[in-house]
């Protein structure tokens, strides 16, 4: 999913990871599309999961480079949590709605904002 940060030229892209069956955000990162952020999505993610689960992505090449090739699955269908996520993402922040003049000044905030809303997600999923 992308956003704008100080103007609509300058789009960032939000990278998350979320646990199927809790529903959990146990990855981000922001930034453009490129392996170097993807990295940093990678990095983000807890070891436990790193080391354990199995990854399901879209058909993106970065995934290939960044996700260890025995844990990774591109399949069709197998990203529809996260996509709902980014749907309630975009519905509860209107700094991530499409056509909007509320957009985040800076990366920090940008950041910041999507943090804060993950953390209160995360724990309305918690047992």
């Amino acid at each position: 999913m992308f956003s704008f940060v100080g103007s609509k030229q300058t789009k960032t892209w939000i990278w998350l990871a979320i646990e199927r069956e809790s529903r959990q955000i146990v990855g981000l990162a922001t930034g453009d599309r490129s392996e170097y952020c993807g990295k940093f999505l990678w990095e983000s993610i807890d070891s436990f999961y790193q080391q354990n689960a199995v990854f399901y992505t879209d058909l993106y090449t970065v995934y290939e480079a960044v996700i260890p090739p025995d844990r990774h699955y591109q399949k069709a269908g197998g990203t529809a949590h996260i996509e709902r996520f980014n749907n309630t993402l975009r519905q509860r922040q209107p700094h991530l709605t499409r056509k909007t003049l509320a957009f985040a000044k800076t990366d920090d905030s940008h950041f910041g904002r999507i943090l804060n809303f993950i953390n209160y997600y995360n724990k309305s999923k918690s047992p």
